[in-house]
């Protein structure tokens, strides 16, 4: 399963993290596939950089963020643009028919 997870970088005390796409199996800062973004949590304010292009691109074919990349997504609004734009696989809606309840 592909994740989309933080891989820490920086010098002790002075954290600096990649937004990556990587293997579940793979170790926390070991190989990945691709890195979307950034996130500085130590400058004031708080720098996210996302690339929202390859994020969404990403996030289609089903890599599945942790609680802290979707989080940083959330807040560079990719996952609102997810839901506007819907998964890859979704059939298109029939006009003039109301979605189905869940």
């Amino acid at each position: 399963m592909v994740k989309i997870r933080l891989r820490r970088q920086g010098a002790k005390k002075h954290a600096f993290y990649r937004l990556v796409v990587a293997e579940a199996s793979s170790p926390r800062s070991g190989r990945f596939l691709a890195e979307i973004g950034y996130y500085n949590p130590t400058a004031r304010p708080p720098v996210v950089h996302v690339e929202a292009d390859e994020a969404l691109r990403w996030l289609r074919q089903g890599a599945q963020p942790s609680e802290t990349a979707r989080a940083l997504l959330s807040r560079a609004g990719v996952m609102a643009a997810l839901r506007s734009v819907g998964p890859a696989n979704a059939p298109p809606a029939a006009e003039g028919v109301p979605p189905a309840r869940t």
